[in-house]
């Protein structure tokens, strides 16, 4: 029987959100190269099924630990936090305001005399903010203060919506 890995060990990294990437991406193509499906074609029906299975984990473990927030989720998941797909309400109510703000000003960009310039403007502001918040979560995390990691990551993932809404206004602005 396989044991169960998570999917730092699958990856022979530490569990820390701090991730080499260069090293996770080494880590998958060796893994990858080891049990693709392709190398167990002559081997028995089982086996092939398990390498399926296995390039199944191995694919899903690279997509979560290289992203960011993904990662966190996961992280807090192994430690008994599970917030993936959850739909609570964050409590921060300064932090939902400035969201409401963000996104009224975001949507303003487009009238604006120079919406091109005001957009770049607003662009560094929302990187600015998502470094932040990653630093933030990236202490706590380290901290093991696991509760406190899982508002990090509510924020965090407010944030990444607002960077996407700016790359959808961007193409629409410039296209």
């Amino acid at each position: 029987m396989v044991a169960i890995m998570n999917h730092f060990e699958l990856f022979g990294l530490p569990f820390q959100f701090d991730v080499d990437g260069s090293l996770l991406a080494t880590q998958f193509r060796e893994l990858q190269r080891r049990f693709h499906p392709d190398n167990f074609a002559t081997a028995s029906e089982r086996d092939r099924l398990l390498s399926v299975q296995k390039a199944a984990q191995i694919n899903d473990a690279f997509q979560t630990l290289k992203n960011p927030v993904s990662r966190a989720e996961y992280m807090l998941s192994e430690r008994d936090e599970d917030i993936r797909g959850e739909q609570k309400t964050l409590q921060d109510m300064d932090f939902l305001m400035q969201q409401m703000e963000l996104r009224e000003a975001l949507e303003a960009i487009s009238e604006c005399a120079d919406p091109e310039s005001a957009l770049v403007d607003f662009e560094q502001q929302a990187t600015v903010m998502y470094q932040q918040q990653l630093q933030k979560l990236a202490q706590l995390l380290n901290q093991e203060n696991w509760f406190e990691a899982a508002d990090a990551v509510r924020k965090l993932k407010f944030i990444v919506k607002l960077r996407d809404e700016v790359e959808r206004l961007e193409e629409s602005l410039f296209d």
